[in-house]
């Protein structure tokens, strides 16, 4: 099939190198779309929501707050695309405006907790001794209540606002965090490159900061794209019970509140919830493919 030494090649072999070339290429094109396909997916949703949330002022045609009782429970048409609710906005408006405030608030909770918990379970995890286990003492404490359960109690403590809801869902939030840290450092702590660094004589400070955490940052990058659409998702529970956001804020969670008990005005509660749906598998996708991604055995495979 192919030539003798210093021959050429025939017009037959050229054509089978060719076809198995175009082969290996859809194959690997094949894997890298069943591996990645939805993390793609997800992260084209995550940008369009960005995009829609930053660009809001701009592309909404009307305000979000302006009532107009007249045209109340529209119908989706050309002057509303997406109708209107009980007191005639629109709640394609509505949906844009509800963008940035969901977004904003998951953001702002799931990187302040990420940093908090992060910095306070790798922190437990070099210096070890009393003070690991103080700190890991009251992480299991913060463990023992259903995370929504004391949100819902520290939001309705605090009263309903936006800014109080973040901070019931701060108290919960780092946690989870602070027990992953914990445990990935401690894997490091371990290793060859820790030992090396305290020969030279690099401090406790510089070691951890320097030198472990870049090395186990990569399972929490994971936990904080995936507790992204968490957050949005908690963010809208609360506000579907009334200790979210101070109507007449637009906001995901509460437009679907409005809608509930419209059976027949199906649009003012389907097209938030179809909101929260798509940002949430969104972060779920993009977050299930950076495991992937980061995992070498699943590279491998």
């Amino acid at each position: 099939m192919f030539p003798e030494p210093g021959g050429t090649p025939s017009g037959i072999d050229l054509a089978l190198l060719a076809a198995q070339a175009e082969g290996s290429v859809a194959g690997r094109r094949r894997r890298w779309l069943r591996r990645y396909g939805l993390a793609t997916a997800g992260g084209a949703l995550i940008v369009f929501w960005l995009l829609a949330a930053a660009l809001a002022p701009s592309i909404a045609p009307y305000r979000p707050d302006v009532v107009h009782v007249a045209g109340r429970l529209a119908p989706p048409s050309s002057a509303h695309w997406l109708g209107t609710d009980e007191l005639g906005r629109d709640v394609f408006t509505r949906v844009l405006y509800g963008a940035r405030t969901s977004l904003t608030v998951g953001f702002v909770v799931v990187l302040v907790g990420a940093a908090f918990g992060s910095l306070l379970g790798a922190v437990a995890a070099y210096i070890r001794g009393w003070a690991e286990e103080a700190l890991m003492r009251a992480t299991d404490l913060m463990f023992c209540f259903p995370p929504i359960i004391l949100a819902m109690a520290i939001a309705a403590a605090l009263g309903i606002g936006t800014r109080n809801t973040m901070i019931a869902m701060l108290v919960v939030w780092w946690p989870k965090f602070a027990r992953l840290a914990r445990s990935v450092v401690i894997g490091q702590r371990a290793q060859e490159y820790v030992a090396a660094a305290q020969t030279i004589g690099f401090g406790p400070a510089h070691i951890l900061l320097r030198q472990i955490v870049p090395n186990a940052v990569g399972p929490l990058i994971v936990l904080v794209t995936l507790d992204l659409g968490n957050a949005i998702l908690v963010f809208a529970g609360l506000s579907f019970l009334g200790l979210g956001v101070v109507p007449p804020t637009p906001e995901w969670g509460s437009m679907v509140s409005e809608g509930r008990e419209l059976v027949s005005q199906w649009w003012v509660a389907t097209f938030p919830g179809l909101a929260i749906l798509t940002v949430v598998m969104g972060f779920n996708f993009v977050g299930d493919g950076l495991r992937d991604w980061l995992d070498p055995h699943a590279r491998r495979r």
